[in-house]
């Protein structure tokens, strides 16, 4: 009787053990000895990181190596016994700068980095979805360089040069002409000075108006300040760097210590980054006059969840692939602004459709455009439809005109590359994730007929390896649930095997077992049980109450994939990045189960 009691003991144990815990594999306890840890720790950071760490040891290697390199030439100059290591510093920084400024055109080029991840092999080596976080580590490059060459010219070579004597400026009469500058004047209106303030003064508006506060209005300022902070002076003043680099051109032309034209490199640097991205820009234009939308199909969806849909006609050639991105222009709202937005219909579909919710000046414009053309309705709470077509006369001609870029590659396209994926949408970041899904379904339906023998879907994609989708949408607003219920529907009905396992949270009802959503909880699961219907959503898909348990979802999932690699995608406000990537690590090391995050960066 001892030996049951004691069975049953250790069997009641073993079922109280955390989930995280029976999953491990026989992983030992974390070593006593601080650098065992030091050294796991390195290891797992080198494992999740190593290719975004050998771009940035190879892009400072070549910045110190060209500081190193122009430091060491003018440290055996002739100026070097007047200006002493200044102008080494000097000379240094403006080497770091001339290279900083040419590769960080490289990032931005949108469609070169979109042919890059999705032709080439690359991919695997280049995290090419960082190429936005790169052109930020660059500028940083910029800031220090310039600050560097700045800052030793200003406070220590020209008041150096200034206060010489006769004998030694004699060396520096080849380079300043024969007359010694009479005072720090001479240099601050010459053609090298006052280019170099420009640029500076320029360089810092862009730099202060690109940061997160001022770009997001973290900052708030009272009207009319508000104008100098936001989108539009982000945009704005991002293109003063035309200006700059006419500038950078013309001050790397008219040097103090440089005469010889073939080691003036400035040129150098920028001729092939200019091209490419002059070519870019090019190409953005003339694409997005050529496609012309010709059909538009557009919803307005009440308020509080304010949304705008899109379902545009293809344009000729367009094509794109599930979880990328295009740019949309309205005339109407503005003449220059292009914002991003993910595609949210699959790529066999005939129309290409966006989400887009009213959060900002821009987008409540846009939606305050379309509302002046859509009939009104009886209801307030109604959805609001009109269709267009370019081609009718009887269209309405006070219809905004809508022109598109792109497609783009975004992280969300990489699900094909595994097994089982992980969807997460927070709100309006849904959108990737619904094109996603769609993309799924139709070619799950293809290869379902490839092996039953239907020679005519004999061109389903072989690079397609997704076979479960786990996806996780969490919205705040009830509303929101309407935006995709069709879709919600289609995969409820259509999904007979269980591929795609849905799951909608409503964070502004209490979570379950908290007793003030309890009547709440009845209501709903009866009504269920009865029609099938969630009551929330209004759609086949049970909707829970409250945040998700994001450890409970991926133990779970890590015990029903085991020894696989599963992809985890988010897109939504940075808040829950942080924790779904550190339970992403955390699960991979702790399981057979490997996770690989991947998040939206626009």
């Amino acid at each position: 009787m001892q030996r049951i009691n004691l069975q049953l003991h250790s069997l009641e144990m073993l079922l109280l053990k955390p989930l995280s815990e029976t999953m491990t594999n026989g992983s030992k306890l974390p070593e006593p000895n601080w650098y065992k840890q030091l050294y796991c720790r390195a290891r797992y950071f080198l494992k999740d990181n190593w290719r975004r760490c050998w771009v940035m040891l190879l892009w400072l290697s070549i910045c110190a190596g060209l500081f190193a390199w122009k430091f060491m030439q003018y440290r055996h100059h002739a100026v070097f016994k007047v200006m002493g290591y200044c102008v080494c510093v000097a000379k240094g920084g403006a080497e770091t700068l001339k290279f900083n400024m040419a590769l960080t055109l490289l990032p931005v080029c949108r469609n070169t980095i979109t042919w890059l991840r999705s032709r080439t092999t690359l991919g695997r080596f280049v995290p090419f979805n960082d190429n936005l976080n790169f052109h930020k580590v660059i500028a940083v490059g910029i800031f220090v360089g310039a600050g560097l060459h700045i800052i030793s010219h200003l406070a220590c070579d020209f008041p150096r040069l200034v206060h010489a004597t006769n004998d030694e400026y004699e060396p520096m009469k080849p380079f300043f002409g024969d007359v010694k500058p009479p005072n720090y004047w001479w240099f601050v209106k010459g053609t090298e000075g006052w280019s170099g303030l420009v640029m500076l003064v320029l360089m810092a508006i862009t730099f202060t108006l690109a940061t997160g506060w001022f770009r997001k209005r973290e900052i708030r300022r009272p009207k009319p300040k508000n104008r100098f902070t936001g989108y539009n002076a982000f945009l704005y003043t991002h293109h003063l760097f035309a200006i700059v680099y006419a500038l950078l051109i013309v001050h790397g032309h008219f040097l103090y210590l440089t005469k010889k034209w073939q080691k003036k490199t400035t040129w150098m640097y920028l001729t092939v980054p200019i091209v490419v991205y002059a070519c870019e820009r090019l190409t953005r234009t003339l694409r997005s006059r050529v496609r012309l939308v010709e059909k538009i199909k557009v919803a307005v969806h009440p308020h509080p969840a304010s949304l705008l849909s899109l379902h545009m006609s293809k344009p000729e050639g367009f094509r794109f692939k599930g979880g990328q991105y295009i740019f949309i222009k309205c005339p109407d709202v503005s003449k220059f602004e292009w914002h991003p937005f993910s595609i949210t219909s699959a790529p066999e579909d005939d129309c290409v459709s966006v989400h887009i919710k009213a959060l900002g000046d821009w987008t409540e414009d846009l939606r305050d455009a379309f509302l002046k053309v859509c009939p009104n309705t009886e209801r307030k709470n109604e959805i609001r439809q009109v269709e267009y077509d370019r081609d009718d006369a009887k269209s309405n001609p006070r219809f905004p005109k809508i022109l598109i870029d792109g497609p783009y590659g975004a992280p969300a396209e990489d699900y094909k590359r595994y097994e089982v994926v992980l969807l997460v949408g927070l709100g309006i970041g849904a959108t990737p994730m619904i094109s996603i899904i769609k993309d799924i379904i139709n070619n799950t339906k293809r290869l379902g007929d490839i092996e039953f023998g239907n020679p005519g879907d004999a061109s389903a994609p072989t690079s397609f390896k997704t076979r479960r989708a786990y996806f996780y949408w969490t919205t705040r607003e009830q509303g929101s649930f309407e935006w995709f219920r069709g879709i919600m529907d289609e995969v409820a009905e259509t999904d007979k095997d269980g591929i795609i396992e849905l799951h909608t949270h409503c964070t502004s009802v209490h979570k379950e077992g908290d007793a003030r959503s309890a009547p709440l909880t009845i209501l709903q699961s009866l009504y269920y049980a009865k029609h099938g219907i969630d009551i929330i959503s209004g759609s086949r898909v049970k909707t829970t109450f409250g945040r998700a348990d994001w450890r409970e979802a991926y133990e779970r999932i890590a015990q029903e994939n085991q020894g696989k690699r599963v992809g985890v995608f988010y897109c939504g406000m940075p808040a829950l990045t942080n924790e779904l990537r550190y339970l992403a690590k955390d699960l991979s090391r702790k399981t057979s189960t490997r996770f690989e995050f991947h998040k939206e960066n626009f």
